[in-house]
């Protein structure tokens, strides 16, 4: 960022690290923030994330954030796990303990007349069966029905306009299927991550793609 005149800068909070307990080995990373005089501490959220909280003491009249990284591309098999055997066929019911500290990935905050329809379509159309079998049918069904698009505004949409567009980004996807999962009864956390995308969903105007 670049500004016109020195600027006093409150606290700045970077997300940009991966996550510790992320499956893809990361070997290096590094966090470059300009200009000096900073002071840079390493702090955890909730959720185990690594937030960098960046002070400045001085007015600046630029801010510069870059990262560098070197991960591993190696295939993972995302169906690596063993299931218990109480969540072998879904829906399931959590026992009274585990529900209650999943309690944060049951909330249900929305229940709009398009979703509360698709979920009518959804118990109507999938039967109950094996947890992985009725996950991906969930994802194929939300998957024919929302088109993808590439939305560079900010936020994610409400799930009642992405069913009434019927088109929407992945995080907008996300979000519906999070909400979809929450009131079938299973827990669903809404994530970042990031993406590695050797082929570029469109053209590039200017220079190579990719």
């Amino acid at each position: 960022y670049h500004y016109d005149r020195a600027v006093n800068l409150s606290p700045q909070v970077i997300r940009l690290r991966p996550a510790p307990h992320c499956r893809t080995l990361v070997s290096a990373y590094t966090l470059k923030v300009e200009p000096k005089p900073h002071f840079l501490n390493w702090q955890q959220d909730p959720f185990g994330n690594y937030n960098a909280r960046v002070v400045f003491p001085e007015k600046v009249r630029k801010f510069t954030v870059d990262v560098e990284l070197v991960a591993e591309m190696t295939a993972i098999n995302p169906f690596d796990y063993f299931l218990d055997e109480a969540a072998v066929d879904a829906p399931f019911e959590y026992t009274p303990e585990l529900k209650k500290e999943l309690m944060p990935y049951l909330e249900i905050q929305e229940s709009g007349p398009l979703l509360m329809g698709l979920l009518s379509q959804i118990r109507q159309q999938i039967e109950p069966c094996n947890t992985n079998i009725y996950l991906a049918q969930l994802n194929q069904f939300l998957e024919k029905m929302i088109e993808y698009s590439i939305r560079m505004e900010p936020g994610v949409q409400s799930c009642e306009t992405t069913l009434e567009r019927k088109i929407g980004s992945c995080r907008d996807t996300a979000w519906l299927f999070v909400q979809v999962l929450r009131h079938l009864g299973l827990a669903a956390r809404f994530v970042s991550g990031y993406l590695i995308q050797l082929k570029a969903d469109v053209k590039s105007l200017e220079g190579p793609s990719g």
